[in-house]
């Protein structure tokens, strides 16, 4: 048996289920707006509606740097958990992406693109 059936299957059965409830949505959710939907919630301000305004550079920046730092501080994970097999290579290794992880931080701390201002 091919080991990619597995997944192939899994694969179809999730995009099945994601088809299936998109449809229905579709097919049953509320066509038009209702007031009730419309009224202030939470915030206190009155609803605009979808404002396709522009959002400041500073937001994309600060979340791309997330996304960077986030996946690339989870390639800890597995390190950690072969640490001992990988003996002073693997040390090595990581201290090297350790070291270009930390210049790119203090990079972006040095500037500004931490400040949310």
């Amino acid at each position: 048996m091919d080991p990619l059936i597995p997944i192939i299957m899994m694969a179809l059965i999730a995009g099945g289920i994601a088809a299936v409830f998109i449809l229905a949505s579709v097919f049953l959710g509320p066509r038009r707006r209702h007031p009730v939907k419309d009224t202030p919630f939470e915030c206190g301000f009155a609803s605009e509606g979808f404002n396709r305004g522009s959002m400041p550079v500073r937001f994309y920046l600060m979340a791309i740097l997330f996304i960077v730092f986030d996946v690339e501080l989870a390639f800890l994970f597995p390190w950690a958990v072969v640490f001992r097999s990988l003996g002073l290579y693997g040390f090595v290794g990581m201290l090297v992406f350790f070291f270009v992880v930390g210049a790119g931080f203090i990079y972006a701390w040095k500037i500004g693109a931490l400040e949310w201002e």
